[in-house]
């Protein structure tokens, strides 16, 4: 019956916030809001590092390219979440579009895994390796890096989805979700979950814990050159640099790491949905805000293309 179950399925039912149905609505405008603002914040760091001359360091080609992810990231979850929100009740959704919401959304969050992991290097060769940073960080490595978080991106998506949605499902299954994510559908299938969910929790050792680990590398590099420092203000002005993409790094890791480390059944579905929500729709508004707010010189060339808008 599993097998026939598996073989017939042709859609899969989200559950999304139907079971809480007093804060769909309140829920759908803010959801909205925080679109918008991703949409404008991240676009315009686009703009800012493709078009300001003093953006164009290899540590804005990669937030460049973390902007392109986020809009991605956040696009390919909340339009669906929005028109969820305005249905009180848990809304189909095709097989194959179950199998591409999560295929694109591992891409895009471990492509993001992977070049938060590169902008750490970056800032690594920039302080503790200052002599050989243009070669090191030449424009040929900086494409490499960039190559390279988008292929790990689609080759654990396509280990992951190839796992999960070979498994046999049961015939009327219900997602306790607003997205199709990894642990949520591969609770639902009827055989074989204790091994997929082992697998599961090795890639994401690989992926998440790995890069995370590099990550704290590079800093305690940074940090024992900055101790080395004798000034003051150079010590501020480095680890001014690090701010911004050490915050960035801490909300994205802190909540992958409480959501995908601990997978077994007992967890909370309204805590994972909630976590879920945050790193899907307020994590990618909240990096151009970090890296606006806290960094000099993207604040001077926003300062600088407001007044060349208000000139002309």
């Amino acid at each position: 019956m599993a097998e026939e179950n598996h073989t017939v399925l042709s859609e899969f039912f989200l559950l999304g916030f139907s079971d809480i149905r007093a804060l769909q609505g309140p829920l759908f405008w803010v959801v909205l809001l925080v679109y918008l603002v991703t949409l404008l914040g991240n676009s315009l760091i686009i703009i800012l590092t493709q078009t300001s001359p003093t953006l164009h360091s290899p540590m804005y080609y990669f937030l460049r390219h973390l902007s392109m992810v986020e809009i991605l990231y956040t696009t390919t979850i909340t339009p669906r979440t929005l028109a969820d929100l305005t249905f009180p009740y848990p809304r189909a959704i095709s097989f194959q579009g179950c199998v591409a919401q999560m295929y694109v959304f591992i891409v895009l969050g471990i492509s993001e895994c992977c070049l938060l992991t590169a902008m750490a290097y970056d800032r690594y060769a920039a302080i503790c390796r200052p002599l050989h940073y243009s070669n090191l960080m030449s424009q040929q490595a900086c494409m490499a890096m960039v190559a390279a978080s988008w292929l790990m991106g689609i080759i654990t998506a396509t280990t992951h989805s190839s796992l999960i949605f070979t498994l046999p499902f049961p015939s009327h299954p219900v997602i306790p979700h607003f997205l199709c994510d990894i642990l949520p559908v591969l609770r639902l299938a009827n055989a074989r979950k204790h091994r997929s969910e082992i697998s599961v929790m090795t890639a994401t050792v690989v992926f998440i814990m790995v890069p995370f680990s590099l990550i704290v590398a590079s800093y305690a590099c940074i940090l024992g050159s900055i101790l080395k420092i004798a000034s003051t203000q150079s010590r501020q002005k480095v680890f001014s640099t690090c701010s911004s993409h050490l915050l960035v790094v801490s909300l994205f890791f802190g909540t992958a790491t409480i959501t995908y480390i601990q997978p077994q059944a007992g967890n909370s579905v309204i805590r994972d949905r909630i976590l879920s929500l945050f790193y899907t729709v307020v994590t990618p508004m909240l990096n151009p805000i970090i890296y606006t707010l806290r960094n000099k010189e993207v604040t001077g060339a926003l300062q600088h293309m407001m007044k060349r808008q208000v000139l002309s």
